[in-house]
């Protein structure tokens, strides 16, 4: 019960008093989403990730561990997703938001707080729920994007788009300032952290205007199926790929719980900036945030059991 209260008042109330904060300013004020989207991803997102990456340190064989599983666990949830849309019949538009909001997970401002809270006295697995955010930003800007933009396009037209996309060069420069240890000068570092700490709250505000005049009479096919992959399918896979790989302590740890995180805005905001079914986007990412205080809760409680 004390971790359920944790997250519910650290976590969970944080981030829906900020989509509250948009839905109710998007009411009174009617504010431009097309705007609101193309700041987040064209200069906030690239500015988040860049920092994120930059400020990394991981070992080499936690990396290589870690890099493993995430590959083989989120290829099975492309697999899976991919057999399930066409199985459904679902349209190019809804079937790109479902794989997203599968695949695309939280990692950000719900799992390093939940992570924070569970490993507060155990580095490594905050370590590790840093190599899934690096992960899930690089997925998030390959899969997902290229994803959301093949409904519209196609073949080079997406790849095109896609290295139009400036998170992609945040990314690299990132990365390689990291590699090689470049320091950066405190006048141009300044700017830059400003604007990745202002990345949550505009994001989740601009998903409160989304969601302001969404109305769920009932629980659609899609949406469905996306609460049930992201917060139920995904650790059962991830446990089984725990148990074939024989991970244990720790690492078996933080990743079982890192695979139950709700699904990501950022699944949200491609949505809207692409026109892929937005609302239900943004249906998928607010009730998967909503029921995942109860079964993220029962994940860091199993994780405990089995590998504290």
């Amino acid at each position: 019960m004390e971790v359920l209260y944790l997250i519910l008042l650290n976590v969970i109330f944080p981030v829906f008093a900020l989509i509250g904060v948009g839905a109710f300013l998007h009411r009174r004020f009617l504010f431009d989403l097309n705007t609101l989207s193309k700041l987040s991803t064209f200069l906030l997102l690239p500015a988040v990730s860049f920092v994120n990456i930059y400020q990394s340190s991981i070992s080499g064989d936690v990396l290589l561990t870690v890099i493993g599983f995430l590959l083989l666990q989120n290829l099975c949830l492309m697999i899976i997703c991919s057999g399930t849309s066409k199985a459904f019949g679902f349209e190019p538009g809804i079937s790109a938001t479902f794989k997203n909001s599968v695949v695309l997970k939280n990692s950000g401002n719900f799992g390093l707080p939940v992570s924070q809270l569970v490993f507060q006295d155990n580095p490594l697995g905050l370590s590790i729920q840093v190599i899934v955010l690096i992960f899930q930003n690089l997925l998030t800007y390959t899969y997902g994007l290229i994803n959301s933009v093949a409904v519209k396009t196609n073949g080079w037209q997406a790849v095109k788009e896609f290295l139009k996309i400036p998170i992609l060069y945040a990314l690299i420069i990132g990365l390689l300032l990291n590699r090689f240890e470049v320091p950066i000068p405190f006048f141009i570092w300044t700017p830059i952290e400003t604007i990745s700490n202002s990345f949550l709250a505009i994001a989740l505000i601009t998903l409160g205007a989304q969601s302001a005049i969404i109305k769920i009479t009932k629980f659609s096919l899609p949406l469905t199926l996306s609460l049930f992959g992201r917060l139920i399918l995904s650790p059962i896979l991830a446990f089984t790929i725990i148990t074939l790989l024989k991970l244990d302590g720790t690492t078996a740890q933080a990743l079982l719980i890192a695979s139950s995180f709700p699904s990501s805005r950022n699944s949200a905001l491609f949505a809207l900036e692409y026109n892929n079914h937005p609302e239900y986007a943004a249906q998928a990412v607010i009730l998967s945030t909503l029921f995942s205080s109860v079964t993220v809760t029962g994940v860091v409680y199993l994780a405990g059991v089995l590998y504290g």
